[in-house]
């Protein structure tokens, strides 16, 4: 623990900022129940589109508004900020998964698997990604669990290209050569040898993924091919203050400052992971 505040306290700014940020979000999300003023689903159409309370009409009982149903904005910014996490770092797992194991197997055994997984990652990136998420968002039907679904398989593209990069480096280390020596099986060799190896380029990708993933999610929710909007999300928020957008700007404008700052955070935290933990970024003591 003593080290990892000592690398913490010797990072950067901007990643002292991401870890701050983060870490409040996270704790914003597990609490939402507890720190949220208003219940999720309260309408008030006496209340509808109050203004925050910096301005002149705003009043301290909703510090960020209301929107057109009377629904405090705060609120739903609070439990908007657990779906970002769940569909982020659930769909990043996922893809992480599925992306590290085809990246293993392409790279350790070569050949025709090889070849075929190579494959695999070409189709994928003849396609856009977020071109490909609508269409099976629009093929599955729009819910949380299709959205994370369909997130995690249109991800793995990025871990298996750079785990089988690295991976046709590894095996050709004196250790794997040892472990082949000796008749070790080849998934041990795999899980116990090589994928220590490479874990921290998967855990670096991971951290952005999230981003990009919260990213994707608030994309497809605006869109009206992601999360139903029944459910309070960032997505969600920007997409049904759109029509008020002239008289009622903050409804677009907060959640859209509460995704800027999320993900850019997220990308702080990642480029300092990056340089912690890639042996060639690290300064020398």
């Amino acid at each position: 623990m003593k080290n990892v505040w000592k690398t913490i306290s010797r990072s950067t700014r901007t990643a002292k900022f991401g870890l701050v940020v983060m870490a409040l979000w996270i704790i914003v999300a597990v609490l939402a129940p507890v720190i949220a003023p208003y219940d999720i689903n309260d309408i008030d159409i006496a209340q509808r589109l109050a203004p925050p309370a910096w301005e002149k009409k705003g009043t301290i009982e909703h510090v960020l508004g209301t929107d057109q149903l009377g629904r405090d904005v705060l609120t739903r910014l609070i439990y908007g900020s657990r779906i970002s996490l769940i569909v982020g770092i659930v769909a990043g797992a996922v893809g992480m998964v599925i992306g590290v194991v085809l990246g293993l197997i392409a790279g350790y055994f070569g050949g025709a698997v090889d070849a075929i997984i190579s494959r695999m990652i070409d189709v994928m990136l003849a396609f856009p990604f977020i071109f490909l998420a609508m269409l099976l968002v629009a093929a599955l039907g729009s819910s949380l669990g299709n959205v994370i679904i369909v997130l995690g398989i249109t991800g793995w593209v990025p871990y298996a290209r750079t785990i089988r990069a690295q991976v046709l480096s590894v095996k050709e280390k004196e250790f794997v050569k040892a472990a082949n020596a000796i008749g070790c099986r080849d998934l041990r060799i795999i899980f116990k040898q090589i994928l220590p190896s490479v874990v921290d380029s998967a855990i670096i990708l991971g951290t952005m993924d999230v981003g990009t993933n919260i990213l994707a999610e608030a994309s497809l929710t605006f869109l009206g091919l992601g999360i139903p909007p029944s459910i309070a999300t960032w997505g969600n928020m920007i997409a049904n203050g759109r029509d008020y957008i002239f008289n009622a700007g903050w409804l677009t404008t907060i959640p859209g400052i509460a995704l800027l700052i999320g993900c850019l955070s997220i990308n702080f935290v990642g480029d300092w992971l990056r340089d912690v933990r890639d042996p060639r970024l690290r300064g020398v003591d």
